[in-house]
């Protein structure tokens, strides 16, 4: 009998709304995750101490922990104290580091993990992998995705700008990513999965012509943000989100002190790649969501110079060795790398100018 269909986890609730932490507490009764509230809160430096604040009432019997920093040993720590104590979920309010502490913790302790997103700056609120720093370098980890998802439109229209700028710029470079993994089908017969690729897209283009500013674009970011991680999701990698794009942000996060958010470097890093496989289309699209966004185009933007932008160039490939790119394609000495970046900074000494359409 041929298999009709296939069978992935994903999260039972998703909440994209104003006010949509005021139905975290029902939603842990009805979908059968707590009926008691018997839950672990993780909060952040942010929003966090606030939002637990006002689950107080509804969830008496929450504990509140408060974790600071994107770290493994953050991550250590909290099992630890989960284990001191039963618990039904773990909830994480926060932005992305405190999330991605909380789903590591969650998944290590076998706890279902609900994530709760005041800010927009990565796609890990939704997807199965957490990103910790440990030893001054940040890995990624994979883990149980979450069981529900609430973005509360109320909470992120406050948060930091750059933030928001860094979720557009993650989920951008989505359609750089994708270019990468179809070239790895035609040169090297990698296997593409299509539903992955086709989430993952449709994230992406949401984003091409759709200005910053108000609740529309949130709500689309917060939705283009859980589509990748659930493309990740069905791809059992991140591969749909990820390709030369990330190698050359992970060469700047090992090497030269992570000079900017994810999302701006892998931004960054999604033009370049662009501008290498010679996709014109797609690059001019990109090109004007970046200025669009205000996310780094050139170097400058994002506080590093030539010299360190080719050095990451020619370090990326080694931080992701399984992952077949248009890097890995060209394979270009270090001397060719310098001749690319000069072509490529010639090529784009024309600022876009942002308001006009493309």
């Amino acid at each position: 009998m041929p298999l009709l269909a296939r069978t992935v986890a994903t999260p039972i609730a998703i909440e994209v709304r104003p006010g949509a932490v005021a139905a975290l507490a029902p939603l842990l009764k009805a979908g059968h995750i707590s009926s008691g509230g018997k839950v672990a809160i993780v909060i952040g430096p942010g929003h966090g101490q606030r939002i637990a604040e006002q689950l107080a009432a509804s969830l008496p019997t929450a504990s509140v922990t408060t974790v600071s920093g994107g770290t493994l040993d953050a991550a250590l720590e909290l099992i630890a104290e989960l284990r001191n104590d039963f618990h039904d979920a773990v909830v994480g309010i926060g932005g992305g580091r405190t999330v991605d502490v909380a789903k590591y913790a969650a998944s290590m302790s076998g706890l279902p993990f609900v994530s709760v997103a005041t800010t927009l700056t990565h796609d890990g609120l939704a997807s199965p992998v957490a990103t910790l720093e440990s030893h001054g370098r940040k890995a990624s980890f994979g883990v149980h995705v979450p069981i529900a998802v609430f973005v509360d439109i109320n909470e992120v229209r406050t948060a930091p700008p750059e933030h928001i700028r860094s979720g557009a710029g993650d989920v951008l470079s989505n359609l750089s990513a994708i270019a990468d993994w179809e070239l790895a089908r035609r040169e090297r017969d990698e296997t593409v999965d299509g539903l992955s690729v086709s989430l993952a897209r449709t994230a992406g283009e949401a984003l091409l012509d759709l200005a910053p500013g108000t609740d529309r674009y949130l709500t689309t970011l917060a939705e283009a943000l859980i589509l990748s991680g659930l493309a990740m999701t069905f791809a059992g990698s991140s591969r749909p989100c990820s390709g030369a794009c990330h190698e050359i942000s992970h060469a700047l996060d090992a090497y030269h002190g992570s000079p900017g958010l994810h999302g701006a470097q892998v931004a960054f890093g999604a033009r370049f790649a662009t501008w290498l496989r010679g996709e014109h289309q797609l690059l001019e699209a990109l090109d004007h969501a970046l200025v669009v966004n205000e996310l780094p185009r050139r170097p400058e933007d994002l506080g590093i110079d030539r010299d360190i932008f080719v050095q990451a160039v020619v370090e990326a490939p080694r931080t992701r060795p399984d992952r077949f790119t248009i890097l890995e394609h060209l394979d270009p000495s270090p001397a060719r790398v310098e001749e690319l970046v000069d072509d490529y900074l010639t090529t784009f000494d024309t600022p876009v100018d942002a308001t006009q359409p493309r």
